[in-house]
């Protein structure tokens, strides 16, 4: 009986430890998103490297749907809303975010943007659905707007980016700041696995037109771009979303929210080595306000959830 007791108490403290380390595993998945892109955008254009990655990730998704018999939406209705907003979360913000890098931006620059995505959820939270914002929440928003457009201004003045590049990753921002809050409000009870294979779907067919009508299709088959296409298509298409819904089971999910805001730091550190992208001092300040900005956000939303 003690032994038992023993082994239980041993695998309950691996369980815990598990669960402990998630986060921290799914911002470090996240970080390499941005890396991936960087890594396999000079060999393919943006949009066709998008609808490769996406292709691929649905072959995974779909046989998984049929092994596990997924249950699938009973209503048109259903089927209309996890369409719009795959085409928000998957089309409009990985679009814009490929498509931004394409056009120059670093990637931790790029992490940084569309780390504003808590402080612009807030935002139309309250204008939009009348939820009340603390005055840390309003400080948090200022700050991370005020810190981002410091490091996009600073890196445009240096070369290091460009307009279009900077607009591209504004319309990714949007794209999954409205994507999030149409998934919570109209998709929170879809199957985990046939849900995410619709989105992808419309996400593919959206950037598939756009590859076939604005791209030459080029490719160039080297070993980095196979490597980030499996990459992405596998750890982030599948294992990234799903370990995000492991955590929300688990009740872990708020420290996936607390935990965002380490993505820019982490993606700049890992594209220090790899690109050679450095953070001159300006821009460490301008990242470190934004972090802050959004970490007071996240922190606020944890403590009243």
């Amino acid at each position: 009986m003690v032994e038992i007791k023993k082994l239980n108490l041993r695998l309950m403290f691996k369980n815990n430890i598990g669960i402990t380390a998630m986060p921290g595993a799914f911002v470090l998945l996240w970080s390499t998103g941005f890396i991936g892109a960087k890594l396999g955008l000079p060999y393919a254009e943006s949009m066709t490297f998008l609808a490769l990655r996406f292709c691929l990730a649905l072959i995974i998704l779909y046989s998984l749907c049929l092994i596990v018999k997924s249950s699938w939406p009973n209503s048109l209705n259903q089927y209309f809303h996890i369409i719009i907003a795959g085409l928000l979360i998957h089309g409009a913000y990985l679009g814009g975010v490929y498509s931004g890098i394409q056009f120059g931006v670093e990637a931790g620059t790029s992490a940084l943007i569309v780390a504003l995505q808590p402080p612009l959820v807030t935002l139309f939270a309250y204008w939009v659905l009348k939820e009340r914002t603390t005055y840390i929440q309003w400080l948090g928003i200022m700050l991370g707007f005020s810190g981002v457009a410091l490091v996009v201004w600073n890196k445009l003045s240096l070369e290091m980016g460009t307009l279009e590049g900077i607009g591209l990753h504004v319309i990714a921002l949007f794209g999954i700041s409205a994507g999030t809050l149409y998934q919570k409000r109209f998709c929170s009870h879809m199957n985990l696995l046939s849900g995410c294979a619709i989105q992808l779907t419309a996400a593919a067919v959206l950037v598939g037109i756009l590859a076939i009508t604005l791209e030459t299709g080029r490719i160039y088959w080297t070993s980095d771009f196979i490597f980030s296409l499996v990459w992405l298509s596998i750890v982030l298409s599948i294992g990234a979303w799903m370990l995000f819904y492991v955590l929300i089971k688990k009740g872990a999910a708020s420290k996936v929210s607390s935990l965002l805001f380490l993505v820019p730091p982490s993606t700049a550190l890992i594209a220090w080595p790899l690109f050679g992208e450095t953070l001159d001092n300006l821009s460490i300040f301008g990242m470190a306000t934004a972090v802050i900005g959004v970490a007071l956000i996240n922190v606020r939303t944890h403590k009243t959830s």
